[in-house]
């Protein structure tokens, strides 16, 4: 058997999975002890030939996946795959590029910098900020903080690289109440504590406040890292941004801002207003899993001060030859050496949209996502607790008896068993909420209704 066969079976099985997306069951109803069991056993101590092995592992898993790619997924703030990227991908794995640095893949070099150039003109930030293509918003997150202990550390003296944190001067981090958990990740990832951080009051949105933040700044004496975000996880509200970075700045801090799915809307003409301000942080955070619907995994960091990035990611050895000419190093904008080329498969999706088929691409969810709501509060016992303002929906389901909790996790638990859609829960400000993203290039106005309709069928059943 060849390569070639190999190859065009795994395609075959490829599309078939993609052709079921439409139509098919969106959630999974595996039990996990029956997927070990189908997957496992002793392993053989021959060889097995490739193509039995990919279709094993077609037929043993296939109960298991989620249609997480498809038009009726709305958890997690997961997006689809978009066909180019999707493609592109696929050559990456063929082409199986080291993409570290030029030397080791002078293509993966120079497509991450062409997708640098592009996106810092999309997203209105400045066109000489560093990039990192790393592998979502956690790692985004931390390698922004990491270059934010650097800046703040290097300015009083101290090279936390080389010196570490024992005896550091110290610094205040400061975060919003809502901040997602990926930001205390790499807070705890840092040796900085998810705990001794100032959590900064929010409104009823979820936004952090500027008089709240400016507040608590007048009570710190040292520098300051102050944690804000576009696009709250829960109700898509964007922190006022133009407003927070002037009082950051002027208490000598630095800004982070996780902009994981909303500073996609900074490519919309008509939804970037949201993003005022996010060009003045010192760090961002983006997904591109999310919005620009690549394949897992790829997130982005863009950071203004590049001599920070490179110093806090900055790993060399004898044997990492340079390039013979100025070159991008990718490696020295990530955590990471030996790293899938990511590039290629960001570069395809954003050549195959374009400038209006990235704004159209948000602007399409966001229509879909206000669609979502007016279809679900048409029913007297169904409540919005949100504003939509992007592409998250927040549902709750009332009950006479009051037990709102109980009554909104049993809706959620049936629309998942349903399998028209899926969608899962949240806590919102003490409250049980099923939570919404429309995040899919390939979902539809059809869609919408479909799962609305089914989701208002569950709830009476609850």
């Amino acid at each position: 058997m060849t390569t070639k066969v190999l190859l065009e079976r795994t395609c075959e099985l490829a599309n078939t999975f993609l052709g079921e997306l439409r139509e098919g069951r969106v959630g999974s109803a595996a039990q996990y002890e029956t997927l070990v069991q189908a997957l496992g056993g002793p392993l053989a101590a021959r060889p097995t030939e490739p193509l039995e092995v990919v279709e094993y592992l077609a037929a043993a898993a296939g109960g298991g996946l989620v249609a997480s790619p498809g038009p009726r997924y709305f958890g997690f703030v997961i997006g689809g795959v978009l066909p180019a990227a999707l493609a592109a991908d696929w050559l990456a794995s063929t082409w199986d590029q080291n993409g570290f640095s030029f030397v080791s893949s002078p293509a993966a070099a120079a497509v991450e910098e062409v997708a640098r150039l592009w996106m810092t003109e999309l997203l209105g930030l400045s066109p000489d900020m560093s990039m990192g293509i790393v592998t979502g918003g956690t790692m985004a997150n931390f390698t922004g903080l990491a270059a934010a202990r650097h800046a703040l550390l290097a300015r009083a003296g101290w090279n936390v690289e080389e010196q570490g944190l024992f005896g550091a001067p110290d610094f205040a981090v400061l975060t919003s109440e809502e901040s997602h958990i990926t930001i205390f990740a790499a807070l705890q990832m840092l040796g900085l504590g998810r705990t001794r951080v100032t959590r900064v009051t929010t409104d009823d949105q979820g936004r952090m406040r500027p008089d709240a933040l400016l507040e608590a700044l007048s009570q710190i004496e040292t520098p300051s890292l102050v944690c804000a975000q576009a696009g709250n996880v829960n109700t898509g509200a964007f922190d006022p941004l133009a407003k927070i970075a002037p009082i950051v700045h002027a208490a000598g801090g630095w800004l982070h801002v996780d902009g994981a799915f909303g500073t996609w809307a900074a490519a919309s003409p008509t939804l970037r207003h949201l993003t005022n301000g996010a060009a003045l942080a010192d760090s961002l955070s983006v997904d591109g899993h999310k919005w620009l619907n690549v394949p897992y995994d790829c997130g982005f960091i863009f950071v203004r001060d590049r001599e920070a990035h490179r110093a806090a990611m900055m790993l060399d050895a004898s044997y990492y030859t340079p390039p013979r000419l100025p070159a991008r190093a990718n490696h020295h904008w990530v955590p990471e050496a030996s790293r899938r080329a990511r590039g290629f498969a960001v570069y395809a999706a954003l050549r195959s949209l374009g400038r209006d088929g990235l704004a159209e691409l948000v602007e399409h969810c966001a229509r879909l996502a206000r669609r979502m709501a007016e279809r679900l509060s048409v029913a007297p016992d169904v409540r919005i607790l949100n504003d939509v303002v992007l592409n998250q929906v927040l549902v709750r389901f009332e009950r006479a008896d009051g037990d709102a909790d109980a009554r909104t996790a049993a809706v959620i638990g049936r629309v998942q068993d349903d399998g028209t859609c899926w969608a899962g829960g949240t806590t919102w400000h003490g409250m049980h909420a099923m939570r919404l993203s429309v995040s899919n290039w390939s979902t539809t106005e059809s869609d919408i209704d479909r799962s609305a309709e089914a989701i208002l069928r569950c709830a009476a059943l609850a």
